[in-house]
């Protein structure tokens, strides 16, 4: 089943249950994918483009939530949290801390890397290794860390 057919069945399942909160976020995830089609100029995007874009919603939530949290709104901090959990369903398995520090190794020795001035060449070839199963941010933190 693909991604949009799963999010069409989930979405009627949402208004059966008349579940709002579902339906919003479900809603605003078909409309991304569309409009990264429209983007795109593609009549269905690949699993990869799919991905993608869930992963861009997941880093756009996590972000306004740490901004939330840190200016003390906790009721708009918390309707992300439920948004993300969401979210987290439609994405591959996510790599474990461990998984993903055993890949930014094995990239390091493939590179050749040194020194932190081949920070950009390791996480250029660790990124699509981990596209959607890993954030960022700890990847860029692990290079960081084995790189110093």
């Amino acid at each position: 089943m693909s991604l949009l057919e799963q999010l069409n069945e989930n979405m009627k399942q949402a208004m059966r249950a008349k579940d709002k909160e579902q339906l919003s976020v479900i809603r605003m995830v078909k409309a991304s994918l569309q409009n990264e089609a429209i983007k795109l100029g593609v009549e269905t995007l690949s699993e990869e483009d799919e991905i993608t874009v869930l992963s861009r919603e997941l880093k756009q939530r996590r972000d306004s939530m740490k901004e939330f949290e840190a200016a003390n709104r906790t009721d708009l901090a918390e309707k992300l949290a439920s948004e993300i959990e969401m979210l987290q369903p439609y994405l591959p398995a996510q790599l474990s801390e461990t998984e993903v520090e055993q890949l930014v190794q094995e990239t390091i020795e493939q590179v050749g890397a040194t020194s932190k001035k081949d920070f950009g060449k390791v996480m250029q070839q660790i990124m699509p290794k981990v596209k959607g199963k890993a954030d960022g941010s700890v990847v860029q933190q692990l290079v960081q860390k084995h790189l110093a």
